[in-house]
């Protein structure tokens, strides 16, 4: 049996199962999937997974001021806490600053798979996007980002077969270093969101544009008040990411 066949048999058994599992659906159909909300089960744990977008400076041991960052994950992780306390949701950043998808894979036993999430979030592909762009070391193609992510996607599902995926568009805007190799960039980090929508179709998962946003964002305020150096976001940015974020997430999981 392919993987692809085998991870298709985990989720329509796992389904099969539904009256004793521990993430209730609406349905038991795997091809309903995505018509009706999941219903997040209490101490439910959400993992956001990336690079410096996602790491937003966070502490690295237990203190709670600090865990989460000061990016996206922490507005998402701050509104869902103090909106349902009664469900004891867990949330978890593991996001590090200059990581492409390779060094992703390199990690994910540990940063992703031994925490069990019940739902992973996952951004990454500027950094990839940035090695193309300026040859750094280890350069990681276009056909390489796309063979890594699947290879995480089908180990995720193979391992944690109920786990709900969101999948986030990398994004940039002229801003800085971006601006002045746009033509390089524009290319290249075009394949990558491509191929992150394309993912996100064909396994199933949620995705989140967040390049359309901060495009429409900018018909408001220049590029550099959302994006300041054309990839990081800024406070008013990141904003804008937790709010697409949850727009899309809570179309698809009841919390």
């Amino acid at each position: 049996m392919s993987l692809n066949s085998r991870r298709q048999f985990i989720k329509v058994t796992a389904l099969g199962g539904i009256a004793t599992a521990c993430f209730p659906f609406q349905t038991v159909l795997a091809g309903d999937m995505n018509k009706k909300k999941w219903l997040s089960p209490k101490g439910m744990r959400i993992l956001f997974q990336g690079d410096s977008i996602t790491d937003g400076n966070r502490g690295r041991n237990t203190d709670p001021n600090h865990i989460m960052g000061h990016g996206y994950a922490f507005s998402i992780a701050s509104r869902l806490g103090a909106d349902y306390p009664e469900q004891a949701y867990e949330f978890f950043n593991r996001g590090i600053s200059g990581n492409k998808v390779i060094d992703l894979k390199e990690r994910w036993q540990t940063d992703t798979i031994d925490l069990k999430p019940n739902v992973l979030s996952i951004l990454v592909g500027v950094n990839d996007a940035s090695s193309v762009v300026f040859n750094w070391k280890p350069v990681v193609s276009v056909a390489k980002f796309a063979e890594t992510y699947r290879f995480l996607l089908d180990q995720t599902l193979e391992e944690i077969p109920d786990i709900r995926l969101v999948l986030c568009e990398p994004f940039i805007k002229a801003v800085g270093r971006v601006k002045d190799n746009w033509d390089a960039y524009y290319s290249d980090i075009s394949k990558r969101k491509e191929i992150v929508r394309k993912l996100a179709a064909e396994y199933d998962t949620i995705f989140v544009a967040f390049q359309e946003v901060f495009d429409k964002a900018c018909d408001r305020a220049p590029a550099d008040y959302w994006i300041w150096d054309g990839v990081h976001p800024t406070v008013a940015g990141h904003e804008l990411m937790a709010r697409e974020w949850l727009k899309e997430v809570t179309q698809k999981i009841k919390f």
